[in-house]
């Protein structure tokens, strides 16, 4: 039986009279899913919100969901049925009498018409209702601090005005009785300068008294604002919870009897499953499933432009025109959360995933993109002081990231040999070779060389999580990069990145952490921090800073900017210590002159956004190339194919390689374990173009170019090179 309790009147707000808010609570039938249909459920009308809860006693523990009424939309159906409709999210209802149906609509229609009125009182006024106690103190604490240094500093204020008067009038004194002409400029100076003193003290104590002005007027307003985000995100997250419960029920009832739900739509809103689906993980290059396949589009034909060019001895030469536009990408649509509900808190490399969450790019060729500013490189390359090359080589390992920020797509795991070169001798002077060289753990070794005066490489395993909300992808290992003519040897790695709204939302990509580049031939160091983005944060999105410093530890220059769109740096000509560091420490403040541009994103091609959102290099990477190794990952099928809009046989393509991949592991295990019953020496899987040896400078194992691959291509003697396309 429904029951009406009067509760205990409001606060009033000043010009606003309200009738006293009442609880309404009772039992109603609330509409969950096809497979449940309608369930009694226990539903409280208070302050403007309506919950609901399975039973009575969950009321002091858990509630189900909540729906406020002040931005509802309430419908009245047939037969006792009621909707309420707030921010996509409805509630079908039904009472069990007439009667009973119209005393629920008036008790929500009288709630939502008080809740609307407080809300725009509210919203004009500035007040807000009760705030947490906790906020509350906070707030005052911060307001009561503030207040305390601000008669601190009244006092220093009255006792610098105090002292130099004394100090103005001693001067006058000696002014007149020292008559030579070099002290009475000297004094006038420290006159005029004491002076200067008390003018700027006293503009500093108007500043603090007009922000604690500031900070008081508005200290209501920021708080409102800041626990209305609080109580949105934390109904989000309920939402979210319940959301993906119950698919995993509707998924796992359709398994068990598919014929039945035929035809069958799913509602908008339904309740939490008290069950969970036992946690089922695969590997996805050891017992990868059947993948789920969408019907493709058709190829769109590509073709290659060569220009011919007559240079000034009249000698012809071929000079090639690359691609600028790839097929573009088909416009399906699949849960991604329905493949990796399962797979929280496992490595995203044994995740078994379609095509359709892949870009037509492989893990080699990612590497590669980052040469798309290999100009930068040569501009350091001729710079003579090494703090500016400093600046130059963090700009670079900035703009790494800059192609990455709509880029929300896998690449394809690289399989076990397999390779990527890019030549660009003719266009950039240099030349990358890259090969694949673990498969469990996922590792790739990168080599380049250029003609311009330096040389990169760097040996990266990549570890990957699936966090339920995200997906963190974490780069191991080092960057090194070497220049010709000056020897100097820099190290570098790369920080995090994330992938958010997994479950709910358009996905969006984040990079955070720092980096720390080390000269180890001058010990010069310059430390990046990648800013995560934060909703409440004022600073600008994607924000890097970062101070390069010599050997001793000072700083000649600041560097900022953001990693999607450029780099500056400015000079220091000047530090000082400041206030308002944390845990004690003072700040240093610099004085800089203009920042220069170091670096700027070039744009992006036109249709970008159709075509995997591929900077002007990216297009060019799975470009078809003659006299390449049979490794190649130009030479892959499913990546191919998934570029060219086909991607059922995309999915079919990849399966077989994966299998095939099993397979030659199984092989050399059982080679593995012959050998060690025979008593023979164990040699583990070899790369082909890369072996494990110690870095001289850094004194780590890596993976470094034993050399022989442009030989090879120019022999075209590829028979070292394993089967495994």
């Amino acid at each position: 039986m429904n029951e009406l309790v009067k509760s205990l009147p409001s606060p009033t707000l000043p010009g606003l009279h309200l009738p006293c808010l009442d609880t309404y609570k009772g039992w109603l039938f609330k509409w969950t899913n096809y497979l449940k249909g309608y369930q009694r459920r226990w539903f409280v009308l208070s302050n403007g919100l309506l919950s609901y809860y399975r039973t009575q006693a969950e009321m002091a523990h858990t509630c189900r969901g909540t729906i406020p009424l002040a931005t509802a939309h309430i419908e009245v159906g047939d037969t006792c049925h009621l909707v309420l409709t707030s921010g996509g999210r409805s509630y079908h209802l039904k009472a069990t009498s007439e009667g009973e149906c119209q005393r629920w609509v008036s008790a929500l229609q009288q709630a939502k018409a008080n809740a609307t009125l407080l809300m725009h009182h509210s919203d004009d006024s500035g007040d807000e209702g009760p705030v947490p106690q906790e906020d509350r103190a906070l707030t005052q604490g911060v307001l009561k601090t503030l207040a305390s240094k601000l008669d601190d500093l009244s006092t220093c204020n009255e006792l610098i005005g105090k002292h130099g008067a004394a100090l103005q009038r001693s001067l006058s004194e000696l002014e007149e009785l020292r008559g030579s002409a070099d002290s009475t400029d000297k004094v006038k100076a420290v006159n005029e300068r004491a002076t200067l003193f008390r003018i700027t003290s006293n503009a500093m104590i108007n500043a603090c008294r007009d922000f604690l002005d500031v900070a008081e007027s508005h200290s209501r307003r920021w708080q409102k604002a800041l626990q209305h985000e609080r109580e949105q995100r934390h109904h989000l997250e309920e939402t979210i919870e319940q959301l993906a419960k119950q698919h995993n029920s509707l998924e796992r009832a359709w398994r068990e009897n598919p014929t039945s739900y035929t035809g069958v739509e799913r509602s908008q809103e339904g309740d939490a499953s008290d069950e969970n689906d036992d946690a089922e993980f695969f590997d996805a290059m050891e017992d990868s499933p059947a993948f789920i396949t969408v019907t493709a589009s058709e190829l769109c034909s590509t073709s290659i432009h060569i220009t011919i060019t007559l240079n000034c001895t009249n000698h012809m030469q071929l000079r090639r025109t690359r691609r600028s536009r790839i097929p573009d990408k088909p416009n399906y649509s699949l849960n991604l959360w329905s493949i990796m509900k399962n797979c929280i808190g496992k490595d995203l490399s044994k995740i078994p995933m379609p095509v359709n969450f892949n870009e037509p790019l492989s893990m080699l060729q990612r590497l590669t993109e980052d040469l798309e500013y290999s100009e930068l490189l040569d501009r350091a390359a001729r710079c003579d002081s090494s703090l500016e090359q400093m600046c130059l080589v963090a700009a670079f390992s900035v703009s790494s990231y800059s192609t990455t920020v709509h880029r929300t797509a896998k690449p394809f795991n690289p399989l076990l040999g397999e390779t990527y070169e890019l030549d660009r001798l003719d266009e950039y002077g240099y030349r990358s070779i890259s090969e694949q060289v673990s498969h469990h753990p996922p590792a790739a070794a990168h080599h380049v060389t250029s003609q311009r005066g330096w040389s990169l490489w760097q040996h990266i395993t990549i570890d990957s999580k699936f966090r339920g909300k995200y997906i963190s992808v974490m780069p191991l290992g080092n960057i090194h990069l070497q220049f010709h003519s000056s020897g100097n040897h820099y190290v570098w790695s790369k920080v995090t990145s994330t992938v958010h709204n997994i479950i709910v939302g358009k996905l969006w990509i984040d990079q955070s952490g720092d980096i720390d580049i080390v000269n180890n031939t001058t010990k010069d160091t310059c430390r990046l921090k990648f800013s995560p983005y934060s909703y409440f944060s004022r600073e600008v999105p994607r924000k890097v800073t970062g101070v390069v410093e010599d050997r001793e530890g000072t700083a000649h220059y600041i560097l900022s900017g953001t990693w999607d769109d450029k780099m500056e740096s400015a000079k220091i000509v000047d530090s000082s210590q400041g206030c308002g560091g944390s845990e004690g420490k003072q700040k240093t403040v610099y004085q800089t002159l203009q920042p220069k541009l170091l670096w700027k994103k070039y744009p992006l091609p036109d249709n970008a956004e159709n075509m995997h959102f591929f900077s002007s290099l990216a297009l060019t990477l799975n470009e078809p190339e003659e006299g390449v190794a049979p490794t190649d990952s130009r030479l892959r099928p499913d990546q191919r194919l998934m570029e060219a809009g086909l991607w059922d046989e995309a999915n079919s393509q990849k399966q077989r390689l994966e299998e095939r991949q099993r397979l030659e592991r199984k092989r050399r295990d059982a080679q593995a374990n012959q050998a060690l019953e025979e008593g023979q020496d164990i040699e583990g899987y070899q790369p082909l173009w890369f072996e494990k040896r110690t870095d001289d400078s850094t004194g780590e194992s890596t993976y470094l170019y034993r050399g022989g691959y442009w030989e090879a291509k120019d022999r075209q003697d590829w028979s070292q090179c394993p089967e495994i396309f």
